[in-house]
């Protein structure tokens, strides 16, 4: 029986002298990545690894991490990667997936006291690999979303595009895998960075010749921020791709002009739970994209999407289904529809209402961030004893003099006419710091 990753093995093989990664400390050839597969397989076979193991893979993108995976998948292991950004909740990870092995800088080490998920039962029956992937858990536990890796490769089989690739976003990011996986699908070089700052970016993307740059709108208003965008060349760039959370139509525009005038600009959209969706965007400018004609693979109930895919999860390991009984997946996100297009308004979970009013952060984040000044900011809603809760805001402006009158000033006259009277923030606090989260994400409250 062919395992899941042959055809990636024979797409290796086919081009064995081509460049696959570009690391700090120099780079590597798809022959090498095939050479460190099969060291990573004996490694497994002697040490009885493989078939329905649970194993926690430590690494960031590159030669080594991608080996390991690549092995683990093709012994029908079941991965939880873990990215040096998550190493934190990596003892919460294993304890979810009940891992028995972990694989840390090529170290293998056993688990103790290890038991088995039932949920894993179905992936052993049909001598399928598994990928597990945690949501951002930015309040509580984070959700361990359960993946064939069979069914997650069939959306490779067709080979697309061959684009020199900044590996951005996250090792133990759905996105992340999926651009690594649509990367070495089609034996494209792929640039790795531990920094994922401005500076380190574009100069990346100026000395490698980068064309492709998945990324996050707050990053973006990062790079725009510290002036990266104008002192590097970032001529070879040919797609930028963005998501993981809102992007502000304001930021948008910017970083439409700041580019240069022949690179795309495209929403992506996807989830821990169902992968990534194949998206297009209307225009650069625009935030209504394309997910297919509705009905195929998603709908619109009561003004929230559902997806429905063959690369969504099997379940959950810690959290009940949050599937409808045929079969959609309730993303919680809530949207606006114009015949195939759609726009996202924001999390159902983050709407904010104000005495029977609602009010999406994204919105006000929006109106702020137009203001003079205001590098970024997150709104959210605190409990308030008349209104049931109130908008509030943390800022982060580009003069870290300013006071907090003065702001405060700033934004009734700013907002004024911009946004009704109850969306504007009764209370703000300036910050410093990022509002952001490791993984790209806005950090509200």
């Amino acid at each position: 029986m062919p395992g899941a990753i042959d055809f990636l093995l024979d797409r290796f093989r086919s081009a064995a002298d081509k460049p696959a990664f570009i690391e700090a400390d120099g780079t590597s050839t798809y022959g090498d990545l095939l050479n460190a597969i099969v060291a990573c397989q004996a490694r497994l076979d002697a040490a009885g690894i493989g078939f329905g193991t649970s194993v926690q893979l430590h690494g960031d993108f590159g030669l080594d991490a991608a080996a390991w995976l690549m092995a683990l998948w093709s012994r029908e292991a079941i991965v939880t990667p873990v990215a040096p950004t998550s190493e934190e909740k990596a003892a919460e990870f294993g304890d979810v997936a009940e891992i028995a092995v972990s694989i840390d800088h090529d170290v293998i080490q056993t688990v103790p006291g290890h038991t088995d998920c039932a949920l894993y039962s179905q992936l052993r029956a049909d001598h399928h690999p598994g990928l597990i992937i945690f949501s951002s858990g930015t309040s509580g536990t984070s959700k361990g979303a359960l993946h064939d890796v069979d069914r997650l490769l069939t959306k490779f089989h067709e080979p697309g595009k061959d684009m020199r690739t900044l590996a951005f976003l996250l090792f133990d990011h759905i996105a992340g895998v999926d651009t690594m996986l649509y990367c070495l699908s089609n034996t494209s070089t792929i640039v790795c960075t531990a920094d994922r700052s401005p500076e380190a970016v574009t100069t990346l993307i100026e000395d490698h010749h980068v064309e492709v740059l998945p990324t996050a709108p707050s990053f973006l208003n990062m790079m725009l921020l510290s002036g990266a965008a104008e002192t590097h060349d970032l001529s070879s760039l040919k797609i930028v791709t963005y998501g993981a959370e809102m992007m502000p139509q304001s930021l948008l525009e910017r970083v439409g002009d700041a580019l240069p005038d022949t690179v795309k600009l495209i929403q992506k959209y996807g989830t821990s739970e169902i992968g990534a969706l194949k998206s297009r965007s209307e225009n650069n400018a625009s935030r209504w994209i394309d997910l297919g004609p509705v009905g195929e693979t998603w709908r619109v109930r009561d003004g929230l999407l559902e997806v429905k895919t063959k690369t969504a999860m099997l379940g959950y390991l810690n959290a009940p289904s949050p599937f409808t009984e045929d079969g959609w997946y309730k993303t919680g996100d809530r949207v606006d529809v114009r015949g195939n297009l759609v726009q996202f308004q924001g999390r159902e979970s983050d709407i904010i209402n104000v005495g029977g009013q609602k009010v999406f952060p994204a919105e006000v984040e929006n109106a702020i961030r137009a203001l003079d000044g205001v590098d970024d900011v997150a709104v959210f809603g605190k409990p308030h004893p008349m209104l049931g809760a109130s908008v509030c805001a943390k800022i982060k402006m580009h003069d870290p003099a300013i006071t907090p009158a003065q702001v405060r000033v700033g934004l009734r006259q700013g907002l004024s006419g911009v946004l009704e009277p109850y969306k504007i923030p009764q209370k703000i606090e300036l910050v410093t710091e990022a509002l952001t989260t490791a993984r790209f994400k806005q950090q509200r409250g």
